[in-house]
């Protein structure tokens, strides 16, 4: 990865930037067009016209201007050239192209009405409605400088160019811890990694298999019987191993395929395409911590729990009905730590390192004590499983097959769920954007194939929040939801 260290001067911010690197950093290498690897590009073949792959960021900036922002996305974002490129398909892939007409003002739209706190909620609504531009890199942004309580920037950005927790590393890198601070290492430029890829994926397979050295013997150097013998001893152990392997990835994957798909609910029904969404309150993240303290769990815990129970009166079940009820959440788990050293990205990468667990959500359970323990032993076993990695590998086998072949394995990642909960933990302290305070941090996920509810989770500065995005079909009062979600935290113990 090519990294770049600006010094920056202005009026405004006071760093000085030198002449060959203005205009969104030009000094990066000549525009060309990429492959985009296969994580990246199942997220363009999998969506569909009424449920587009996009994320959605929210961010509160105390005094952050159209003009200072504009210098901040001229420079410091576009230092990624990711972002003046846009996804093309040619011939049976998916290609990075460059933006022969590329211009920052195509990707920010800024809107000076005085928004309230729920008019900013519609406002909002509203823009992660409305569809990206396909003959443009597939994100842009909004601010709105004179919204109630701060500055809202919003933007929307295709998945295809990067995960929650990338988009999270650009933030960090570009969000000092101080507004005297400025970034200092930062951007890359984009290029083709499929043969680093493939080479560290044989390399993976060969270390599978690979055995322990044996012990030298003395008949190596006088003839072949030890050689021999020393053979055979490796090859039995290559074949444990590969039918070690084997075995559990059989194991694995059949308890993945076989998992029942959720029970037809309010949940499941056709969507519509249009969509609205509702972030809370700040919480302190201080209460969820005593929760799980007193109870042995962890704070992931407690939100699905949380989830769970709110989720429990909207799925149009009485209750004989919640005894039999099958009801699962997808959530993303990064899989960076599991990858070899080779194939992990390095700080600062875009790109989609995630796989998917399907969490069973006990939506039977009688009290918020029952449905936290039964989560708690769900995550622990789907933590040790090897879901993480068959879900990765069966999303990104998406772009690389035929368009007809592609429902069935939409199918069987997305009908076992009802909805989509994401955690993203971002910083303990408060960060800075171009000099101003980040007062607050939100975002909303999208729902691949036919889930039509999205919750997540965001925990920044010592506060937590909750969002959800849900199409109209499914769920028609977003806050009544939220408000359950809070409502569960009073339950619990310590949970005052």
């Amino acid at each position: 990865m090519e990294t770049m260290r600006v010094v920056w001067h202005n009026a405004e911010f006071g760093f000085y930037l030198p002449p060959s690197m203005t205009r969104g950093c030009s000094g990066l290498s000549h525009q060309q067009s990429h492959l985009l690897l296969p994580a990246d590009s199942a997220w363009l073949a999998l969506e569909r016209p009424g449920n587009p792959m996009t994320i959605t960021v929210m961010l509160r900036v105390e005094g952050l201007t159209p003009a200072r922002f504009r210098e901040f996305l001229d420079v410091y974002w576009l230092a990624w050239e990711r972002f003046r490129y846009m996804p093309a398909r040619k011939a049976a892939a998916w290609w990075w192209e460059p933006d022969p007409v590329f211009d920052p003002k195509h990707h920010l739209d800024v809107v000076l009405d005085r928004f309230t706190r729920e008019e900013l909620q519609d406002w909002v609504s509203a823009r992660l409605n409305q569809p990206l531009a396909m003959y443009r890199p597939r994100w842009k942004f909004w601010l709105a400088p004179n919204a109630e309580g701060g500055a809202a920037l919003l933007l929307r950005i295709h998945h295809c160019y990067a995960d929650g927790l990338s988009l999270l590393g650009i933030f960090d890198r570009l969000c000092p811890p101080s507004p005297q601070q400025h970034p200092a290492v930062y951007g890359a430029a984009e290029s083709s990694d499929f043969s680093r890829w493939t080479e560290s994926a044989q390399a993976w397979l060969a270390e599978l298999v690979k055995t322990p050295e044996q012990p030298h013997s003395p008949a190596d150097e006088s003839g072949h019987e030890g050689r021999d013998a020393v053979s055979f001893q490796q090859l039995g152990g290559v074949l444990e191993r590969l039918a070690h392997s084997s075995v559990r990835l059989v194991h694995e994957l059949s308890e993945f395929l076989v998992e029942p798909a959720d029970s037809p609910s309010e949940l499941k029904r056709p969507l519509l395409g249009r969509r609205s969404c509702r972030w809370s309150p700040p919480v302190p993240l201080e209460r969820f911590r005593a929760i799980a303290k007193a109870t042995r769990v962890t704070i992931n815990d407690v939100l699905l729990s949380c989830v769970a129970a709110a989720v429990r009166p909207r799925l149009g079940f009485d209750e004989a009905e919640l005894d039999d009820a099958v009801l699962h959440a997808a959530v993303p788990v990064d899989i960076r730590s599991r990858l070899p050293e080779s194939l992990k990205p390095e700080a600062g990468d875009l790109g989609n390192f995630f796989g998917t667990v399907f969490v069973p959500l006990p939506v039977d359970g009688e009290s918020s004590l029952e449905r936290l323990y039964r989560i708690k032993h769900e995550t622990r076993r789907l933590k040790k499983s090897w879901q993480p990695g068959i879900s990765w590998g069966l999303a990104s086998s998406a772009s690389l097959i035929p368009e007809t072949l592609r429902q069935p394995i939409s199918d069987v990642l997305y009908h076992k769920a009802s909805a989509v909960v994401s955690n993203v933990p971002g910083t303990p302290e408060p960060r800075y954007l171009g000099g101003c305070p980040i007062t607050e941090q939100m975002f909303w996920v999208p729902q691949a194939g036919d889930i039509g509810l999205g919750i997540s989770i965001v925990s920044y500065g010592g506060q937590v929040q909750f969002g959800v995005v849900a199409d109209e079909a499914v769920l028609t009062d977003p806050d009544a939801f939220l408000n359950d979600c809070l409502s569960e935290l009073e339950r619990f113990p310590g949970g005052y």
